[in-house]
């Protein structure tokens, strides 16, 4: 990847951070405001971590195929005949026409331009007209291949051939959702929110990261939880971020019939967040996806026991929506905004040694696998 971005951008860059969280300055806003820092992320970050698809429930049945659109590259997802779960650059090896749109389930993969036919185990079957041509064996031609992975109940993908396993990187986040998870992987799609924010995608993820700003600026979600019970721990490539429910009535949703009593929640490097809310068993993905240094989408998909959400689930919904969120959605932009002034650099890391969520020791712990990756990209 070509960068205007050199061994002295890194330094510039790191000034201010400490491995310590309590002695550490932030990132500094020009991460969060240039260009040339977003466009290094693409490959820096992006390119070479394990990025959310689906949930495996699309993808059960050999056929089944989804595609989806990671570091701004077009990626499928495919069950083969023989039930492998396979993943490929979304690209006809002719002339480069994209092969599959959205999701659904075929026989065989055939791109809409030429009708060169592909094996969903990625060799290519069928090649129109080409048999008088010199030194040409389509036996020798198949769809370049993308890691994959199903992960509790998810399918992940990673456009760096060489990246461990998922499961190999991020420790013991397995056994920590299958055990407040169990039913993870038996869930169905319930509901999407999507959203568009005027922000960068890690202004996004400092904001999921901590819930310092909780008592001023959730007061309901502070109902909801216990924050006295709020704990937020890193590790790896992910961070935990678990509270009991609040004891009494709150005025959030109702909870009063809850099966499920604890606000669990994982963060998944480097925008997949993963929640479990009281309620019914259910699982909550936000995916945060970046389109530019000042602008990113997110979908937030619910998995519930049924497709349909029961009366609380609606709730539930509805107050991400129309009140989390737009709280939410409220701070980042200003975030980004203050960021676009001279008036700031960075600011200070506020750190609980004690781990509470009114802690920023995730968005240190963030800022620091942001800071490695670009120390890997700039100084091979």
């Amino acid at each position: 990847m070509i960068t205007a971005l050199n061994a002295a951008d890194f330094e510039r860059i790191r000034a201010g951070y400490d491995p310590d969280p309590a002695s550490s300055l932030s990132l500094q806003a020009e991460a969060y405001t240039q260009n040339e820092w977003f466009s290094l992320e693409q490959n820096a970050v992006f390119s070479h971590s394990w990025q959310w698809v689906c949930h495996i429930e699309k993808l059960r049945e050999p056929g089944a195929y989804v595609t989806t659109i990671i570091a701004g590259q077009s990626i499928m997802v495919v069950r083969d005949k023989d039930g492998t779960l396979r993943a490929f650059y979304n690209v006809c090896k002719h002339r480069a026409h994209e092969l599959l749109q959205g999701e659904g389930t075929v026989g065989h993969i055939m791109c809409p331009y030429h009708a060169w036919a592909y094996r969903l185990d990625g060799k290519l079957q069928v090649a129109p007209h080409t048999k008088s041509l010199k030194g040409f064996d389509k036996s020798e031609i198949c769809l370049d291949q993308v890691q994959v992975e199903e992960f509790c109940g998810f399918v992940y993908v990673n456009l760096d051939p060489n990246a461990a396993p998922l499961t190999e990187q991020s420790g013991d986040l397995r056994r920590e959702i299958m055990y407040w998870a169990p039913e993870v992987d038996e869930l169905t799609f319930g509901h999407r929110l999507t959203y568009d924010i005027k922000s960068n995608w890690k202004n996004v993820v400092d904001n999921f990261l901590e819930c310092y700003h909780c008592p001023t600026a959730h007061k309901d979600f502070c109902t909801l939880v216990d924050m006295d019970t709020y704990k937020v721990t890193t590790h790896g490539i992910y961070s935990s971020h678990m509270a009991d429910a609040g004891q009494g009535s709150n005025t959030a949703y109702d909870v009063s019939n809850a099966a499920v009593r604890t606000h669990a929640v994982w963060w998944l490097y480097p925008t997949t967040c993963i929640m479990r809310y009281p309620g019914r068993p259910s699982m909550i993905i936000l995916n945060i996806i970046p389109v530019g240094p000042d602008r990113t989408l997110e979908t937030y998909d619910f998995f519930l026991v049924d497709q349909s959400p029961d009366e609380a689930e609606v709730e539930a919904i509805r107050y991400l929506d129309e009140v989390l969120q737009v709280e939410d959605i409220g701070l980042v932009e200003s975030v980004q905004r203050g960021m676009n002034t001279p008036a700031f650099e960075q600011g200070r890391i506020v750190h609980d040694p004690d781990g509470s969520g009114k802690s920023e020791h995730a968005v240190h712990h963030f800022h620091g696998l942001v800071l490695d990756a670009y120390k890997k990209a700039l100084n091979p």
